[in-house]
């Protein structure tokens, strides 16, 4: 698959403000910092399409893009790219914060075309508890997720190897099968091909269940 075109379209304050549930939807979403809107650019070839920033906390709100891909045989799909804002360390309030939980939580839980989350790890550090927690908390809600481990050119590849499978590892204790996961690099686009697949399969499970 690859991506022809890809927008941004809006920035909502909640999941009821969001554009209209008919296409595929993926939302992106990790500790602040950890590489989100580098990513983005980087599946969509476009480096000015999510803004990126060195500042924890700047996303604020759920933005959307619209994308259009085209798989292999020729097929034009239309779906939609979601930056979530960061959970974990960033310089906000604690009411914002709160405010922003509550956010998180409603669209996740109530995004009725939601196809999967991907959740971005920093793939330099061994496993940090608030992904952990956040982790745990998709799956008490039951929201369907894969992990991308990111940043994968800034450390050696057994360093990226060994942190990895200790977190991994760890999921073990909790969880009987582990969800799909991608090692990234937006610098040597390392992963790209694979997660563009993955969701060029989810995107036709989408489109036999709407039939």
């Amino acid at each position: 698959m690859v991506i022809i075109s890809a927008a941004y379209l809006i920035s909502s304050p909640g999941y009821q403000q969001c554009p209209k549930p008919d296409r595929p939807e993926y939302a992106f979403i990790g500790r602040s910092n950890v590489g989100k809107s580098s990513l983005i650019n980087m599946l969509c070839n476009n480096q000015k399409l999510a803004k990126t920033s060195g500042i924890p906390g700047k996303t604020q709100m759920i933005n959307h893009f619209d994308v259009v891909s085209e798989t292999a045989d020729g097929r034009k799909t239309k779906w939609y790219m979601v930056d979530l804002p960061g959970y974990g360390f960033a310089k906000v309030s604690q009411q914002q914060r709160r405010s922003w939980t509550k956010m998180l939580e409603e669209y996740l839980r109530k995004r009725e075309n939601l196809v999967s989350v991907f959740v971005l790890i920093d793939g330099r550090h061994g496993p940090q508890k608030a992904d952990k927690e956040f982790i745990n908390r998709l799956g008490e809600w039951q929201v369907p997720f894969c992990l991308v481990f990111t940043k994968s050119d800034k450390a050696t590849q057994q360093d990226i190897s060994k942190n990895v499978q200790s977190f991994l590892k760890g999921m073990q204790k909790d969880w009987q099968e582990l969800p799909e996961h991608f090692i990234t690099s937006a610098v040597k686009k390392t992963g790209k091909d694979k997660i563009l697949a993955a969701i060029d399969k989810w995107n036709d499970v989408f489109e036999e269940r709407s039939k």
